[in-house]
């Protein structure tokens, strides 16, 4: 998609894919934006077609040039920056990616919490000028290290969401678990629920959602009895990853919650690389976490 930026304005020249659309089947059926922002944006007048102001009934032609108040937002609740040196893996006007560190939690629960990553983040746009909202898309555990994608404005919030839904956002993990594992791949296919006799761990039960991973042994270490492998989601269930590498008798090192001995200080977890087509551009993509804590094993 050929995308510029005009002062608060995104400017879309129109592809041969959506000539003759009318501008509402444009936002409602190509763009899928939410309903509350088309209706902003409707009310606003500052959508204009070829720098004229535009009904929404208007039929768009194939190299009109589209323009949408898509930066001019109300921030709500901002908020509170802190610099925690976040680095920032991948930047645009339209989201970033940042690599979570050990012991921080990806956003505050309470609006007297600043330390997470949403506030670092919120720093780094402070920083650098930019007067923007910003949102997750997805979230990393505590003690979880890695990529993680934020939303820096409304339409690529929405979109982002949807494509997380779809599974149209793919995410690697690197794991240490305990054990050899045998075999080179594998496939765990078991449903995941909350253990209602602990207040945060989740455990394998037929009456849970439905959670798949998939894992690739990486390397082995016969001498440690520990095995380096990578995994890939089909859903995003909290501490999947966890529970289903426990349920196969290989948890992960550290993660005493679900059965890992203390030979790391932390679950042996890491959100190593994301790879998706960006919401907007429609350019690939693909984004690695280098480690920020390399365990002693390495």
């Amino acid at each position: 998609m050929n995308i510029t930026r005009k002062r608060s304005n995104l400017v879309i020249t129109i592809p041969d894919k959506w000539n003759n659309l009318t501008m509402d089947d444009f936002f409602r059926t190509a763009l899928q934006a939410p309903k509350k922002l088309i209706h902003q944006w409707r009310m606003s007048k500052n959508v204009t077609l070829n720098d004229v102001p535009v009904k929404w009934s208007s039929i768009l032609k194939e190299g009109d040039e589209l323009s949408i108040p898509v930066f001019d937002e109300e921030i709500e609740n901002p908020v509170v920056p802190n610099d925690l040196g976040i680095s920032i893996l991948y930047e645009d006007d339209h989201l970033l990616i940042a690599n979570k560190p050990a012991g921080m939690d990806t956003h505050p629960s309470s609006e007297e919490i600043s330390n997470t990553l949403l506030n670092g983040v919120a720093y780094h746009l402070k920083a650098t000028g930019q007067n923007c909202i910003i949102k997750h898309i997805h979230r990393l555990d505590k003690d979880t290290t890695g990529a993680v994608i934020f939303a820096k404005n409304r339409l690529a919030g929405s979109i982002l969401d949807r494509m997380l839904e779809a599974r149209e956002i793919s995410r690697t993990y690197l794991a240490i678990a305990e054990g050899l594992i045998e075999g080179e791949k594998g496939t765990i296919r078991k449903n995941i629920g909350r253990d209602r006799h602990h207040p945060t761990r989740r455990r394998v039960s037929p009456s849970g959602q439905a959670a798949v991973t998939h894992y690739k042994v990486e390397k082995r270490w016969p001498d440690k009895k520990m095995t380096l492998i990578s995994c890939t989601l089909e859903s995003g269930r909290t501490h999947q990853i966890r529970v289903h590498l426990s349920s196969i008798n290989h948890p992960l090192a550290g993660d005493v919650l679900y059965g890992g001995k203390r030979i790391f200080p932390r679950q042996a977890l890491h959100a190593r690389k994301v790879t998706f087509i960006h919401p907007l551009t429609e350019q690939a993509v693909d984004c690695v976490a280098p480690f920020l804590d390399v365990p002693p094993i390495f």
